[in-house]
């Protein structure tokens, strides 16, 4: 086992602190990590997720949904169980520990539910989530979810092509890129009654990008409508970019002719670009982005360029240096 100094310590390797504050759960994680040094390598599902947060009670089933996806691709590995993907969240209109939104998100309402599509597009109006799935076939997908932070998951959601749906919005030829802003309520979201960010969260896609075949709005977790935590009740999936990328609890969909400053770009530019293409080659300021750690396994692996998607998206950004434009 090395054991490094505390200078040589990355931060995206430490512990969070609400893994270790339960003393009878991290003696359970001592004993699996013990039996990882040994070769066994993946913790006990008891073990996997240390917090002390409840998971998501499990919800309504979506309707037909359609399993064996062509798109799921996650190379066999094994989904990340219920449990862990709704108590390991990154969330922060509900804080920014990682078992803050399960916690913070309970009363959070989802009902009824809007998105108000503007810009440039021959269809804008307000749409209700059942607008927006209309006539659609809800496929479930199994993808490799990548976070910045080097952690990362396999998730089965279950949504529509994102592109599908701009197709009925209609956009004009000055639509050149998808703008997506995450709903403000710091009364039922807490984690907006602080500054750590600028809010709305805004995220963004160029327009080839969010027609993309993979590209995803998201409305369930298992064949189950979508769970708060995990940014109920429609969300952006894009699998070969990190999970920032991923906006929550959409309200407003714009079709916009110039490039806009999505939150994270704005909020701290020498760590965060417009693409946040799944690049192990580009180091994020603070750490290396070669490896990640899969929720529930102790070893780390090697990160795949565009999260083991290049095949599919490479073709996209053909003549880009992706890192210049990261």
């Amino acid at each position: 086992m090395l054991i490094k100094p505390p200078a040589d310590i990355r931060s995206s390797e430490i512990t969070d602190k609400k893994l270790y504050v339960n003393r009878r759960q991290f003696i359970q994680a001592a004993g699996a990590i013990a039996g990882a040094a040994t070769g066994v390598g993946v913790l006990t599902k008891g073990a996997a997720v240390l917090h002390a947060v409840q998971p998501a009670a499990h919800g309504a089933k979506l309707p037909n949904v359609k399993k064996g996806s062509p798109y799921s691709n996650t190379n066999g590995e094994v989904m990340n169980s219920w449990e862990q993907i709704t108590t390991y969240n990154n969330y922060y209109e509900f804080g920014t520990d990682k078992d803050q939104p399960a916690e913070l998100s309970r009363n959070f309402k989802t009902t009824p539910w809007t998105v108000s599509v503007e810009g440039e597009c021959a269809k804008p109006g307000k749409y209700s989530v059942d607008d927006i799935l209309k006539g659609e076939t809800i496929e479930e997908r199994v993808y490799r979810m990548r976070c910045v932070e080097a952690w990362s998951m396999v998730v089965p959601w279950a949504g529509i092509p994102l592109g599908n749906f701009i197709k009925r919005c209609g956009p004009t030829a000055k639509a050149n890129f998808v703008k997506m802003s995450t709903l403000v309520n710091p009364k039922e979201m807490p984690g907006q009654r602080s500054d750590v960010l600028d809010w709305p969260y805004v995220e963004a896609l160029r327009m080839d990008e969010a027609m993309h075949p993979l590209t995803l709005l998201a409305v369930g977790l298992y064949g189950e409508v979508m769970p708060n935590q995990d940014g109920a009740p429609i969300r952006l999936i894009v699998p070969w970019k990190y999970g920032f990328k991923g906006v929550k609890s959409i309200v407003k969909i714009e079709f916009v002719e110039k490039q806009p400053v999505n939150t994270w770009q704005h909020m701290a530019p020498r760590e965060y670009g417009f693409y946040a293409n799944v690049n192990p080659e580009v180091n994020h300021p603070r750490w290396s982005q070669a490896s990640e750690r899969r929720i529930g396994e102790f070893f780390m692996r090697k990160t795949l360029m565009f999260n083991g998607y290049a095949d599919q998206v490479a073709s996209l950004y053909t003549g880009l240096d992706l890192k210049k434009n990261y």
